[in-house]
Protein backbone atom coordinates (compact mmCIF):
# COMPACT_ATOMS: atom_id res chain seq x y z
CA UNK A 1 0.00 0.00 0.00
CA UNK A 2 1.31 3.67 -1.01
CA UNK A 3 0.72 4.93 2.41
CA UNK A 4 2.10 8.43 1.32
CA UNK A 5 -0.55 8.53 -1.90
CA UNK A 6 -2.99 7.81 0.59
CA UNK A 7 -2.67 9.99 2.95
CA UNK A 8 -3.35 12.57 0.10
CA UNK A 9 -6.40 10.92 -1.53
CA UNK A 10 -8.80 13.75 -2.23
CA UNK A 11 -11.97 11.38 -3.77
CA UNK A 12 -13.67 10.49 0.33
CA UNK A 13 -15.84 7.67 0.70
CA UNK A 14 -17.92 8.82 3.06
CA UNK A 15 -20.28 6.68 4.84
CA UNK A 16 -23.23 9.36 3.92
CA UNK A 17 -22.47 9.34 0.51
CA UNK A 18 -22.20 5.67 0.36
CA UNK A 19 -25.49 5.07 1.31
CA UNK A 20 -26.96 7.95 -0.62
CA UNK A 21 -25.09 6.30 -4.20
CA UNK A 22 -27.06 2.91 -2.55
CA UNK A 23 -30.11 4.62 -2.59
CA UNK A 24 -29.64 6.11 -5.68
CA UNK A 25 -29.92 2.15 -7.69
CA UNK A 26 -33.50 2.16 -6.02
CA UNK A 27 -35.46 5.06 -7.54
CA UNK A 28 -38.41 4.13 -5.59
CA UNK A 29 -36.74 5.33 -2.17
CA UNK A 30 -37.73 8.42 0.04
CA UNK A 31 -34.30 8.56 1.36
CA UNK A 32 -35.84 7.61 5.34
CA UNK A 33 -33.38 4.75 5.65
CA UNK A 34 -30.36 7.27 5.04
CA UNK A 35 -32.10 9.47 7.40
CA UNK A 36 -32.17 6.71 9.68
CA UNK A 37 -28.75 5.52 9.28
CA UNK A 38 -27.23 9.36 9.82
CA UNK A 39 -29.00 8.92 13.16
CA UNK A 40 -27.37 5.63 14.47
CA UNK A 41 -23.68 7.20 12.50
CA UNK A 42 -24.12 10.68 15.11
CA UNK A 43 -24.94 8.24 18.11
CA UNK A 44 -22.00 6.22 17.50
CA UNK A 45 -19.59 9.03 17.42
CA UNK A 46 -21.15 10.70 20.52
CA UNK A 47 -20.08 7.05 21.97
CA UNK A 48 -16.57 6.66 20.57
CA UNK A 49 -16.24 10.55 21.84
CA UNK A 50 -17.69 9.73 25.70
CA UNK A 51 -15.90 6.45 25.64
CA UNK A 52 -12.62 7.74 25.02
CA UNK A 53 -13.15 10.45 27.86
CA UNK A 54 -14.64 7.89 30.04
CA UNK A 55 -11.36 7.62 32.27
CA UNK A 56 -10.89 11.44 32.57
CA UNK A 57 -14.36 11.96 33.07
CA UNK A 58 -15.53 9.68 35.80
CA UNK A 59 -18.38 8.10 33.46
CA UNK A 60 -17.46 4.46 34.31
CA UNK A 61 -18.26 4.29 38.21
CA UNK A 62 -21.21 1.69 38.71
CA UNK A 63 -24.55 4.23 37.85
CA UNK A 64 -26.02 2.35 41.16
CA UNK A 65 -29.08 0.48 38.90
CA UNK A 66 -28.81 -3.07 37.65
CA UNK A 67 -30.25 -3.83 33.85
CA UNK A 68 -32.77 -6.14 32.73
CA UNK A 69 -29.99 -8.93 32.34
CA UNK A 70 -29.17 -8.82 36.10
CA UNK A 71 -25.56 -6.99 34.75
CA UNK A 72 -25.03 -3.69 36.77
CA UNK A 73 -24.57 -0.79 34.87
CA UNK A 74 -21.93 1.87 34.38
CA UNK A 75 -22.52 5.52 33.76
CA UNK A 76 -21.57 5.19 30.14
CA UNK A 77 -24.66 2.16 29.65
CA UNK A 78 -26.73 4.57 30.82
CA UNK A 79 -25.54 7.83 28.58
CA UNK A 80 -25.36 5.36 25.84
CA UNK A 81 -28.69 4.13 25.89
CA UNK A 82 -29.92 7.79 26.40
CA UNK A 83 -27.91 8.71 23.40
CA UNK A 84 -28.92 6.06 20.86
CA UNK A 85 -32.83 6.18 22.11
CA UNK A 86 -33.28 10.06 21.58
CA UNK A 87 -31.12 10.01 18.12
CA UNK A 88 -33.23 7.15 16.73
CA UNK A 89 -36.36 8.96 18.39
CA UNK A 90 -35.86 12.41 16.77
CA UNK A 91 -34.72 11.11 12.96
CA UNK A 92 -38.68 10.20 12.80
CA UNK A 93 -38.45 7.19 10.96
CA UNK A 94 -38.72 5.16 13.86
CA UNK A 95 -42.03 3.29 15.50
CA UNK A 96 -40.60 0.83 18.29
CA UNK A 97 -36.85 0.66 19.63
CA UNK A 98 -35.82 -2.33 21.44
CA UNK A 99 -32.44 -1.57 23.75
CA UNK A 100 -30.62 -4.03 25.99
CA UNK A 101 -30.94 -1.80 28.79
CA UNK A 102 -34.57 -1.60 28.46
CA UNK A 103 -36.80 -4.13 30.36
CA UNK A 104 -39.60 -3.02 27.58
CA UNK A 105 -39.74 -1.90 23.69
CA UNK A 106 -40.30 1.66 23.54
CA UNK A 107 -43.13 2.36 21.15
CA UNK A 108 -42.47 6.06 19.56
CA UNK A 109 -45.28 8.57 19.47
CA UNK A 110 -47.52 8.40 16.40
CA UNK A 111 -46.37 12.26 15.95
CA UNK A 112 -42.38 10.98 15.20
CA UNK A 113 -43.25 7.71 13.79
CA UNK A 114 -41.24 5.76 10.34
CA UNK A 115 -41.60 2.72 8.87
CA UNK A 116 -38.40 1.06 10.92
CA UNK A 117 -38.23 -0.99 13.97
CA UNK A 118 -34.41 -0.22 15.38
CA UNK A 119 -32.75 -3.52 18.30
CA UNK A 120 -29.87 -2.46 19.30
CA UNK A 121 -26.94 -2.95 22.26
CA UNK A 122 -25.78 0.09 22.67
CA UNK A 123 -22.57 -0.94 24.68
CA UNK A 124 -21.88 -3.83 24.58
CA UNK A 125 -18.91 -5.37 26.67
CA UNK A 126 -19.40 -2.41 28.77
CA UNK A 127 -17.60 -4.48 31.58
CA UNK A 128 -14.43 -4.23 29.77
CA UNK A 129 -14.11 -0.09 29.83
CA UNK A 130 -12.28 0.09 32.56
CA UNK A 131 -8.82 -1.91 31.03
CA UNK A 132 -9.24 -0.45 28.03
CA UNK A 133 -10.64 -3.41 25.54
CA UNK A 134 -12.41 -2.93 22.44
CA UNK A 135 -16.49 -2.48 23.21
CA UNK A 136 -19.42 -1.85 20.45
CA UNK A 137 -22.84 -1.00 19.85
CA UNK A 138 -24.58 -3.47 17.68
CA UNK A 139 -27.95 -3.03 15.69
CA UNK A 140 -30.30 -4.35 13.49
CA UNK A 141 -33.10 -2.55 11.59
CA UNK A 142 -36.29 -4.39 10.35
CA UNK A 143 -39.50 -2.59 8.41
CA UNK A 144 -42.26 -2.45 10.57
CA UNK A 145 -45.16 -4.91 9.21
CA UNK A 146 -48.38 -2.97 10.59
CA UNK A 147 -47.69 0.78 9.41
CA UNK A 148 -51.09 1.46 10.89
CA UNK A 149 -50.63 0.51 14.55
CA UNK A 150 -47.20 -0.89 15.32
CA UNK A 151 -47.03 -4.20 17.62
CA UNK A 152 -44.55 -6.20 19.11
CA UNK A 153 -45.25 -8.55 16.29
CA UNK A 154 -43.10 -6.32 13.95
CA UNK A 155 -39.71 -7.01 16.16
CA UNK A 156 -40.08 -10.76 16.95
CA UNK A 157 -39.32 -11.58 13.40
CA UNK A 158 -36.73 -13.99 12.20
CA UNK A 159 -33.06 -12.15 11.86
CA UNK A 160 -33.66 -12.79 7.98
CA UNK A 161 -36.45 -10.00 7.71
CA UNK A 162 -33.90 -7.66 8.91
CA UNK A 163 -33.25 -4.68 6.19
CA UNK A 164 -29.82 -3.64 7.40
CA UNK A 165 -27.50 -4.53 10.80
CA UNK A 166 -24.68 -3.35 11.47
CA UNK A 167 -21.87 -2.86 14.71
CA UNK A 168 -19.68 0.21 15.68
CA UNK A 169 -16.45 -0.86 17.59
CA UNK A 170 -14.65 1.51 19.87
CA UNK A 171 -11.73 0.45 19.58
CA UNK A 172 -7.78 1.50 18.59
CA UNK A 173 -9.59 3.12 15.91
CA UNK A 174 -13.13 3.65 15.28
CA UNK A 175 -14.75 1.51 13.05
CA UNK A 176 -18.54 1.08 11.92
CA UNK A 177 -19.10 -2.02 9.64
CA UNK A 178 -22.64 -1.98 7.88
CA UNK A 179 -24.79 -4.51 5.64
CA UNK A 180 -27.60 -3.17 4.22
CA UNK A 181 -28.38 -6.82 2.51
CA UNK A 182 -25.84 -7.00 -0.11
CA UNK A 183 -22.08 -7.08 0.86
CA UNK A 184 -20.62 -5.91 3.97
CA UNK A 185 -18.74 -3.00 4.21
CA UNK A 186 -16.41 -1.14 7.03
CA UNK A 187 -15.40 2.42 7.66
CA UNK A 188 -12.98 3.71 10.20
CA UNK A 189 -13.70 7.28 11.64
CA UNK A 190 -11.31 10.10 10.80
CA UNK A 191 -10.98 12.30 13.59
CA UNK A 192 -9.80 15.11 11.89
CA UNK A 193 -12.49 15.25 9.70
CA UNK A 194 -15.51 13.62 11.58
CA UNK A 195 -16.30 11.78 9.09
CA UNK A 196 -16.30 7.53 8.71
CA UNK A 197 -14.44 6.81 5.55
CA UNK A 198 -14.86 3.34 3.64
CA UNK A 199 -11.96 1.52 4.37
CA UNK A 200 -12.91 -1.89 4.24
CA UNK A 201 -15.23 -2.30 0.87
CA UNK A 202 -16.69 -5.63 0.20
CA UNK A 203 -15.28 -7.35 3.15
CA UNK A 204 -15.58 -11.69 2.41
CA UNK A 205 -15.04 -13.88 5.37
CA UNK A 206 -12.31 -16.57 4.01
CA UNK A 207 -14.06 -20.10 3.55
CA UNK A 208 -11.65 -21.82 6.28
CA UNK A 209 -10.04 -19.80 9.64
CA UNK A 210 -6.98 -20.63 11.55
CA UNK A 211 -8.50 -19.04 14.77
CA UNK A 212 -11.01 -20.44 17.19
CA UNK A 213 -12.58 -18.05 19.34
CA UNK A 214 -14.60 -19.26 22.81
CA UNK A 215 -14.35 -19.13 26.53
CA UNK A 216 -12.97 -22.02 27.66
CA UNK A 217 -13.69 -21.39 31.26
CA UNK A 218 -16.91 -22.85 30.51
CA UNK A 219 -15.48 -26.06 29.11
CA UNK A 220 -16.57 -28.58 31.71
CA UNK A 221 -19.95 -27.68 30.67
CA UNK A 222 -20.13 -27.75 27.47
CA UNK A 223 -22.47 -30.53 25.31
CA UNK A 224 -20.37 -33.00 23.05
CA UNK A 225 -20.48 -31.24 19.92
CA UNK A 226 -18.89 -28.18 21.02
CA UNK A 227 -16.39 -29.82 22.88
CA UNK A 228 -15.60 -32.21 20.37
CA UNK A 229 -14.90 -29.50 17.89
CA UNK A 230 -12.78 -27.93 20.71
CA UNK A 231 -10.56 -30.64 20.81
CA UNK A 232 -10.37 -30.72 17.39
CA UNK A 233 -8.95 -27.56 16.63
CA UNK A 234 -6.53 -27.61 19.35
CA UNK A 235 -5.70 -31.42 18.25
CA UNK A 236 -6.54 -32.09 14.80
CA UNK A 237 -6.39 -35.88 13.23
CA UNK A 238 -6.18 -35.02 10.07
CA UNK A 239 -2.42 -33.89 10.37
CA UNK A 240 -3.70 -30.15 9.49
CA UNK A 241 -2.08 -27.45 11.90
CA UNK A 242 -3.71 -26.58 15.38
CA UNK A 243 -6.04 -23.76 15.29
CA UNK A 244 -5.13 -20.45 17.51
CA UNK A 245 -7.30 -19.50 20.63
CA UNK A 246 -8.18 -15.62 20.35
CA UNK A 247 -10.84 -14.70 23.07
CA UNK A 248 -11.19 -11.26 24.05
CA UNK A 249 -14.64 -11.25 25.77
CA UNK A 250 -15.91 -8.81 23.81
CA UNK A 251 -18.28 -9.81 21.11
CA UNK A 252 -18.13 -6.91 18.85
CA UNK A 253 -13.95 -7.35 18.88
CA UNK A 254 -14.30 -10.92 18.78
CA UNK A 255 -16.67 -11.08 15.85
CA UNK A 256 -14.73 -8.25 13.78
CA UNK A 257 -11.78 -9.74 13.97
CA UNK A 258 -13.50 -13.34 12.82
CA UNK A 259 -14.84 -11.29 10.22
CA UNK A 260 -11.62 -9.68 8.87
CA UNK A 261 -9.61 -12.82 9.49
CA UNK A 262 -11.52 -16.13 9.05
CA UNK A 263 -12.35 -18.42 11.94
CA UNK A 264 -14.86 -19.45 13.90
CA UNK A 265 -16.68 -17.32 17.34
CA UNK A 266 -18.76 -19.73 19.56
CA UNK A 267 -20.75 -19.59 22.23
CA UNK A 268 -22.31 -22.00 23.13
CA UNK A 269 -25.33 -23.54 25.18
CA UNK A 270 -24.16 -24.78 28.57
CA UNK A 271 -25.53 -26.62 31.76
CA UNK A 272 -25.44 -23.23 33.36
CA UNK A 273 -27.07 -21.52 30.44
CA UNK A 274 -29.35 -23.96 28.35
CA UNK A 275 -30.14 -21.79 26.11
CA UNK A 276 -27.16 -19.67 25.51
CA UNK A 277 -26.45 -16.37 27.01
CA UNK A 278 -26.20 -14.04 23.64
CA UNK A 279 -29.51 -12.17 23.06
CA UNK A 280 -31.64 -12.79 20.20
CA UNK A 281 -32.42 -9.29 18.67
CA UNK A 282 -29.44 -7.04 18.93
CA UNK A 283 -26.55 -9.94 19.55
CA UNK A 284 -27.13 -12.88 17.63
CA UNK A 285 -29.25 -11.77 14.62
CA UNK A 286 -26.96 -8.59 13.47
CA UNK A 287 -24.13 -10.53 13.94
CA UNK A 288 -25.23 -13.47 12.03
CA UNK A 289 -26.85 -10.85 9.60
CA UNK A 290 -23.27 -9.82 9.05
CA UNK A 291 -21.62 -13.13 8.68
CA UNK A 292 -23.67 -14.39 5.63
CA UNK A 293 -23.27 -11.43 3.59
CA UNK A 294 -19.83 -11.72 4.20
CA UNK A 295 -19.77 -15.42 2.65
CA UNK A 296 -19.94 -16.83 6.02
CA UNK A 297 -22.62 -18.97 8.02
CA UNK A 298 -24.56 -18.76 11.44
CA UNK A 299 -25.73 -21.66 13.65
CA UNK A 300 -27.58 -22.23 16.75
CA UNK A 301 -26.67 -25.87 17.64
CA UNK A 302 -29.89 -26.81 15.78
CA UNK A 303 -30.91 -24.41 13.10
CA UNK A 304 -29.55 -21.39 10.70
CA UNK A 305 -29.31 -18.46 13.13
CA UNK A 306 -31.42 -16.27 10.68
CA UNK A 307 -34.52 -18.49 10.83
CA UNK A 308 -35.19 -18.55 14.83
CA UNK A 309 -38.50 -16.72 15.90
CA UNK A 310 -37.77 -15.06 19.22
CA UNK A 311 -40.88 -15.18 21.51
CA UNK A 312 -39.73 -11.96 23.77
CA UNK A 313 -37.64 -8.97 22.87
CA UNK A 314 -34.70 -10.06 25.41
CA UNK A 315 -34.76 -14.09 24.31
CA UNK A 316 -31.19 -15.80 24.17
CA UNK A 317 -29.83 -18.55 21.92
CA UNK A 318 -26.20 -20.40 21.74
CA UNK A 319 -24.38 -19.14 18.41
CA UNK A 320 -21.41 -20.52 16.62
CA UNK A 321 -20.53 -17.63 13.54
CA UNK A 322 -17.74 -17.66 11.01
CA UNK A 323 -16.23 -19.38 7.89
CA UNK A 324 -18.42 -21.03 6.07
CA UNK A 325 -16.21 -24.62 6.18
CA UNK A 326 -15.89 -23.86 9.85
CA UNK A 327 -19.26 -24.16 10.80
CA UNK A 328 -19.62 -27.06 8.68
CA UNK A 329 -17.93 -28.76 10.87
CA UNK A 330 -19.89 -28.28 14.05
CA UNK A 331 -22.95 -28.71 11.96
CA UNK A 332 -21.48 -31.85 10.91
CA UNK A 333 -20.89 -33.09 14.87
CA UNK A 334 -24.48 -31.62 15.98
CA UNK A 335 -25.72 -33.55 13.49
CA UNK A 336 -23.86 -36.79 14.32
CA UNK A 337 -25.02 -36.81 17.34
CA UNK A 338 -28.50 -36.65 16.70
CA UNK A 339 -28.25 -39.29 15.01
CA UNK A 340 -27.06 -41.34 18.14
Amino acid sequence: MDHAADAHRTDLMTITRFVLNEQSKHPESRGDFTILLSHIVLGCKFVCTAVNKAGLAKLIGLAGETNVQGEEQKKLDVLSNDVFVKALISSGRTCILVSEEDEEATFVEPSQRGRYVVVFDPLDGSSNIDCGVSIGTIFGIYMVKHSNEPTLDDVLQPGENMVAAGYCMYGSSCTFVLSTGVGVNGFTLDPSLGEFILTHPDIKIPNKGKIYSVNEGNAKNWDGPTAKYVEKCKFPTDGSSSKSLRYIGSMVADVHRTLLYGGIFLYPADKKSPNGKLRVLYEVFPMSFLMERAGGQAFTGKQRALELVPKNIHERSPIFLGSYDDVEEIKALYAAEGKE
